[in-house]
């Protein structure tokens, strides 16, 4: 199970409520995204 939040009031979202509706339940917003895990770090050259 994956998990979503959205970006304008944080709060978490399941994968199965998506999947019915691309919009935050809680505050109506269209931006949300699935955090990571680990975080990435990138060397520049």
């Amino acid at each position: 199970m994956s998990a979503y939040k959205c970006f304008n009031c944080n709060k978490t979202i399941s994968d199965t409520q998506i999947r019915k509706r691309v919009r935050c339940l809680y505050c109506g917003s269209k931006i949300i995204f699935k955090e990571r895990e680990t975080t990435t770090k990138v060397k520049a050259r």
